[in-house]
């Protein structure tokens, strides 16, 4: 009796055993959360992307919408999650450098996270309207100083925001704070629609949010924050303007787990994004929109996220922008 129930026992050890070994990851759908709204950068790359990562994973994607307070709801709800790689998130500049540099009391750092990878660089641009009788960033920076001028941005503590501040700080203005005023909106579309009507003197965003506008004439860039001239924008570098350290303002796209994520799941996700990103019709269709499709390592992204937080939380700290509660 003894040796049949040690023998039932063994036998069911190894079946276990044999069934961990073959339930290899991924073996069910993958939770995927966007944690912007319909139709923007986010959700934009995301949603693009969708197809040739779920051909390269073998499992569908299930993408979900998790909006609020500029990204941080949909972060949280990662940063919660079973590090097990089936809940992963499309971590954006707002919600992991911008957010963390201007606001004191957010719920996660980025320490919450295991990055995986960016994939997606957005030049950020700065630009008016043709009829506003300024042609250059020379020409913005004197129409400051002679007063009136203002920037729209889709919120308070947004990308936009800390750009269009930091575009004028290097460009000499001494308190970019007060000598612009900033024109929060409800959301990217409605921060280039002030400028389009008037509203705002000038914009600056993801080089994407602007490329249709731009290439209609409704929208002239004055300078695109990248080393290199981007597609479709006839407009100077920052490099060619003299300001490299400009370089560091530009949106991103990266996918990321809670932190604890194992590493033969976060190697699975460089085999899937090098095989994804690699696919013509997503290459195509976001380079169309301005956006530079960059595969980082997981080494390289962390790295270029710290730098990129450390310097915004530079400027923040220097031009007193800290968001409390």
């Amino acid at each position: 009796m003894k040796l049949r129930t040690l023998g039932s026992v063994l036998a069911l050890g190894v079946g276990l055993i044999a069934g961990t070994a073959m339930a290899e990851y991924p073996e069910r759908p993958i939770n995927m959360i966007i944690p912007y709204g319909a139709g923007g950068a986010t959700d934009i790359s995301a949603r693009t992307i969708a197809e040739p990562l779920g051909t390269a994973v073998g499992q569908a994607l299930v993408m979900a919408n998790v909006t609020g307070a500029g990204g941080a709801t949909g972060s949280v709800a990662v940063q919660n999650a079973n590090p097990d790689g089936y809940t992963m998130l499309f971590a954006r500049v707002g919600s992991h450098s911008v957010n963390p540099a201007m606001k004191a009391t957010l719920p996660y750092t980025l320490d919450d996270f295991r990055f995986v990878t960016v994939y997606e660089i957005n030049p950020v641009a700065c630009a008016v309207r043709p009829d506003s009788g300024i042609d250059s960033m020379e020409d913005l920076v004197a129409k400051v100083a002679e007063g009136g001028v203002s920037y729209s941005s889709s919120g308070v503590g947004s990308l936009l925001h800390l750009a269009g501040a930091m575009v004028l700080s290097e460009f000499g203005v001494e308190d970019p704070l007060t000598q612009a005023t900033h024109i929060p909106q409800q959301g990217g579309g409605a921060a280039a629609t002030a400028v389009l009507n008037g509203t705002a003197t000038f914009i600056c965003t993801n080089s994407s949010a602007l490329a249709s506008f731009v290439a209609n004439g409704q929208l002239k860039p004055l300078m695109v924050t990248t080393a290199e001239p981007v597609v479709g924008f006839d407009a100077p570098t920052a490099n060619d303007l003299g300001k490299p350290a400009l370089n560091k303002l530009v949106g991103w796209t990266g996918i990321a787990g809670p932190d604890g994520l194992p590493d033969d799941v976060a190697a699975k996700w460089g085999e899937w994004m090098a095989a994804a990103t690699q696919d013509e019709t997503f290459r195509t269709t976001m380079e169309a929109r301005g956006s530079v499709i960059e595969l980082m390592d997981p080494e390289t992204a962390n790295a270029f996220i710290l730098e990129q937080y450390n310097t915004f939380k530079a400027l923040v700290d220097q031009l007193g922008m800290r968001i409390e509660g």
